[in-house]
């Protein structure tokens, strides 16, 4: 039987989910501010994401730009910011992953996508 007739600490609840709350913005901010990089076509071209996923800069190396064939330049632009957008979910994961356990474990935490 529980101490106090089971009834956990409301205060204490309180407490600890305000103090998650403010671990999850902190990480928020962070990962906005946090900048990674995806590639194609050997470095031809780069895309920069913060760890948000927003579109920051995208260089394009005068090599892949041909006049008659723009289809692939669209395609390499494509996949490095499909790339760009794959480090900054591991990003998201390595910085939030942690505070979803703390919640309960990874799961019904609607927006989360893990």
């Amino acid at each position: 039987m529980i101490p106090g007739g089971g009834q956990p600490n409301m205060q204490q609840l309180l407490q600890q989910a305000q103090k998650m709350q403010q671990d999850l913005a902190r990480a928020q901010e962070e990962l906005a501010a946090t900048e990674v990089e995806g590639q194609a076509g050997g470095g031809l071209v780069k895309a920069t994401v913060t760890g948000a996923g927003e579109l920051r800069a995208l260089l394009i190396d005068r090599k892949a730009v041909d006049p008659e064939d723009t289809e692939t330049l669209a395609d390499l632009i494509v996949a490095a910011v499909h790339a760009a957008n794959e480090n900054a979910q591991t990003l998201q994961q390595q910085k939030l992953g942690p505070l979803a356990q703390g919640l309960g474990g990874g799961s019904g935490i609607p927006g989360l996508p893990f």
